[in-house]
């Protein structure tokens, strides 16, 4: 694999749960699905040819309803789980062909693990669950103290590292998962739901952090979740799976725009486009000519923009990005964008107030 944009690429991977196996995986090549191969030979299909390349410095997000085989796969990236065929490339290295000596040394300095259930050790401090990593390749507490309790500091939890896992919040636990993520200073975060147990409000500061570090850092994060909200605010790469496949995966506004099939239809069909959607998306060809509203980001929401024209569906608006024009946004475009259905396009352009009393009726069922 010598195209460095791209991390970690996975290749023709199938994984089969049962007692044989192999003969099972050759039904499954040879066109069984996964209702029948459970009825008639008692093996579960995970995972059915997965082919999906995970961009470096992004966050790719893996979601699917339980069953779908999101964290089957995630395991497959540091061989939690052993495949029944495939390949998983991490840069140049094909990890199934790794002795266990070098399975190691990727799990403690080239991939890190936040898990749902934060996984701290009940014994160790705060600091010292942060310092876990340094603290199995054999660094003492005093030699990785400063580093651990730097990103203690930087996910909100400095004066923290003398207290144990019992005496924090479940956030605050969650934010050592991170902190000792951070410290092991690998390239790749694995994030197995890291957020669903966690109150919504905490959910949402959790994402926001996530967010903020990965601007900076820029790691290579795999996120795992169930929950199309948390998908589209975390993701530059979107997979969504079913039955252990992979339906459609690409860019998140992309899916939004142009799903692939009815199973991602239902997926976005409730979902508040008006906040998910980025001008950049919907926005047509820039003109010289013409007169403008004004000038918004090519990153603004079509929420904010739909606030700035004030309902007024003659508008357009000029779209820039880093200081130049880079297209031009019509309001009527705009209003289509926020139509789910290819049916209901081709209807008349519908009144914009209507659109925003239905955000706000998505809004507040989203809330509860």
């Amino acid at each position: 694999m010598n195209d460095t944009s791209i991390k970690i690429s996975i290749r023709k991977l199938y994984k089969v749960f049962g007692d044989d196996p192999q003969p099972a995986l050759q039904l499954v090549m040879d066109g069984m699905g996964k209702a029948e191969l459970l009825e008639k030979h008692n093996h579960v299909l995970g995972l059915n040819d997965i082919n999906v390349d995970i961009p470096a410095g992004k966050t790719t997000v893996i979601m699917g309803l339980s069953g779908s085989g999101k964290s089957t796969l995630i395991r497959h990236l540091n061989r939690l789980i052993e495949p029944t065929a495939g390949e998983v490339w991490v840069d140049d290295d094909n990890i199934l062909e790794y002795t266990d000596t070098q399975l190691r040394q990727m799990r403690q300095h080239r991939m890190s693990m936040v898990f749902q259930k934060f996984a701290l050790l009940p014994h160790r401090t705060v600091l010292q669950n942060a310092g876990l990593a340094p603290s199995i390749a054999g660094q003492n507490e005093r030699k990785y103290a400063d580093e651990a309790r730097r990103w203690l500091d930087r996910v909100g939890l400095a004066g923290q590292g003398e207290q144990y896992p019992h005496q924090l919040s479940g956030g605050m636990q969650q934010r050592v998962g991170i902190a000792r993520a951070l410290t092991s200073n690998s390239d790749i975060m694995l994030m197995d739901e890291a957020f669903s147990a966690l109150d919504p409000l905490i959910r949402t500061d959790m994402q926001d952090l996530l967010n903020e570090l990965q601007a900076e850092l820029q790691k290579t994060v795999v996120f795992i979740t169930h929950d199309l909200d948390e998908a589209l605010k975390l993701a530059d790469h979107l997979v969504i799976l079913k039955d252990g496949s992979v339906i459609q995966q690409g860019e998140p506004q992309h899916i939004l725009l142009n799903p692939a099939a009815p199973y991602i239809e239902d997926f976005v069909a409730d979902i508040n486009r008006a906040r998910v959607l980025r001008v950049r998306s919907v926005m047509g060809t820039f003109r010289e000519a013409g007169t403008y509203a004004g000038d918004i980001d090519h990153h603004d929401t079509l929420e904010s923009v739909i606030a700035k024209s004030e309902g007024d569906t003659n508008l357009s608006y000029r779209v820039m990005q880093d200081g130049k024009p880079v297209g031009l946004l019509d309001m009527r475009k705009l209003v289509r964008a926020l139509v789910p259905s290819e049916r209901s396009v081709e209807r008349e352009t519908p009144d914009l107030s209507d659109l925003q009393s239905k955000s706000a009726e998505t809004d507040a069922a989203l809330s509860q």
